[in-house]
Formats: structure tokens, sequence, C-alpha cells
């Protein structure tokens, strides 16, 4: 079970930092995506900062578990949110997957991390 633990954040964790990585590099297709949900341009290197704090606690969450099980179940909700402004907009399906793939791998994670 550890093991699974140990890739599925990993997996979650390279994504998520991905993710913050396009933000931060104001990547045009993410920037223009997060403005087409009503993301102000002041916010988005907050939202990154927000998956930056939840990699570190993944990676600190490997010795405490209350902090692994807070940092996936704060990226099931961040995802969760991220999908859920991409679906009210209607925004195209290639702009709901990434987030939505995302929020599942940090729901596995999530529940790794419960049953550890």
């Amino acid at each position: 079970m550890k093991i699974a633990l140990d890739i599925v954040a990993g997996l979650l964790g390279l994504a998520a930092l991905g993710s913050a990585m396009g933000k931060l590099r104001k990547a045009p297709a993410v920037i223009e995506s997060l403005t087409s949900v009503g993301v102000k341009p002041n916010q988005i290197p907050l939202l990154a900062a927000v998956e930056i704090a939840g990699v570190l606690g993944l990676l600190i969450g490997i010795w405490s578990k209350p902090l692994g099980i807070a940092a996936s179940i704060g990226f099931v909700l961040y995802f969760l949110a991220a999908v859920s402004s991409h679906v009210r907009v209607q925004a195209k399906l290639n702009e709901v997957f990434a987030p939505g793939l995302i929020m599942l791998i940090a729901v596995a994670t999530a529940i790794l991390e419960l049953q550890r």
C-alpha cells in the first residue's frame, strides 16, 4: 500500500507542480483558460503558490500522516473547484480534462493516505 501511495502522490505532486509552473510562466493557454472562468490576472500567482504549498505538504506528508491527508484533500478540493469553474462556463472538454484527471489522482491519493 505504501508503494502505491508513493507512486500516486508522486504523480499528483508532479502534475500540480506542472500546473503551477504553467501559471508562473504565464503560458498563454493557461492564462486564457483561467481568465475564461473568471480568474483575475493578479490571482494567478496566488493559485500557483497554493499548488506549490500543496506539493510541499505532500512531500512533508511522507513523514507526517496528518499533513499528507490534509494536502491530498486540499488538492481534491482545489481541482474540484477548477473542474466546477470550467463546467460552469461550459468550457471545452479539453479544458476540463486536465484538472479533472488531476482531481481523480488527488482522490486516489487521499484514499490511500487515509488507509495508511
